[in-house]
């Protein structure tokens, strides 16, 4: 913050409010959530900065570099919002991601913008690290319809040592989120030597567990990048520990692992409710619910067209 106005009457301007460092359409599926709106489109809202400095970060050209050096543009709150009516047109599926970077060190426009899409009828949708006060999380997330959180690790030492967060404040942020109702999906990078440990990873995968529901974990595998020289993250190692993580959770991803954990099975009957590969989607194993047919306003989950039962995928 920069300050304006005289010594008696100061004024504290945020000289990035809006600062936006990319924005885009992109399918709902690459943030990554897989119980959202399937085969969505989805505005995304990037931005330069991070609060955390994890040195393996995939996407440091715009988190780790000040927004001067980065390039890009400024946004008013209601010109994002017109950005996200223009892109969904005539769609139900209007809906604005807070993305690319660390969304939360904006939460200022963060909180104009979502108070303005939601006066708009338009879905927010948050992907962050989840490092933020409790009076400030709790604020942003009164106003997110769906989110994804990365929990790195399930070590304090190195979510401090290495990465320069907290893992109680993570923590506190998903269970909030899921008490709030906010749809929730959790990813973890898996990277080797780091946070790869079975039993690391498992305590992960049984947090999760303990939060109730249905809520996805996506494992992502790692590649070299920025300050971190660590081989790729193995897709063997990684669908070992999907299939174990299986045990404990309904649904666990590998996304960026082509051909592996990626569909979505029904839990009643083991129906394919969603086949996916990449960016493509085959949803003919989901039907809406009669109610959506009638009312499209309000929460809604498709059912498996091969049993009637409730799926964990919302419609909206």
């Amino acid at each position: 913050m920069r300050q304006k106005g005289d010594a008696d009457d100061p004024e504290l301007v945020l000289p990035y409010y809006g600062f936006l460092s990319a924005l885009a359409v992109d399918p709902i599926e690459k943030k990554p959530l897989y119980h959202w709106r399937p085969g969505s489109s989805i505005v995304s809202a990037g931005f330069a900065g991070c609060n955390l400095h994890c040195p393996f970060c995939q996407n440091w050209r715009i988190s780790q570099i000040s927004e001067k050096k980065s390039g890009g543009t400024f946004f008013k709150p209601e010109e994002l919002i017109a950005e996200a009516k223009a892109a969904a047109g005539s769609s139900l599926d209007r809906q604005i991601a807070y993305t690319y970077s660390e969304p939360l060190v904006h939460v200022e426009y963060l909180c104009d913008c979502m108070e303005e899409a939601f006066t708009e009828g338009i879905a927010s949708v948050l992907v962050t690290n989840g490092c933020i006060n409790a009076q400030a999380a709790e604020k942003i997330l009164s106003r997110t319809d769906a989110a994804n959180i990365d929990l790195k690790c399930f070590s304090q030492k190195t979510y401090s040592a290495v990465l320069g967060g907290d893992l109680p404040a993570v923590l506190d942020f998903i269970r909030l989120a899921v008490g709030l109702g906010v749809h929730t999906e959790i990813t973890t990078l898996v990277v080797p030597d780091l946070n790869d440990s079975e039993k690391e990873l498992m305590e992960i995968a049984e947090f999760i567990a303990g939060l109730g529901g249905t809520t996805p974990w996506h494992l992502s595998a790692y590649h070299p990048d920025w300050k971190w020289n660590a081989p790729p993250t193995n897709p063997a190692a990684l669908s070992a520990i999907a299939e174990k993580a299986q045990t404990l959770l309904p649904h666990v991803y590998t996304g960026n692992i082509a051909g592996m954990h990626n569909n979505t099975i029904c839990g009643h009957c083991g129906a394919v409710l969603v086949t996916r590969r990449g960016y493509r989607l085959d949803t003919k194993g989901l039907r809406l619910p009669d109610e959506q047919k009638r009312n499209t306003t309000g929460t809604a989950f498709y059912r498996c067209a091969a049993c009637g039962a409730a799926s964990p995928i919302r419609r909206r």
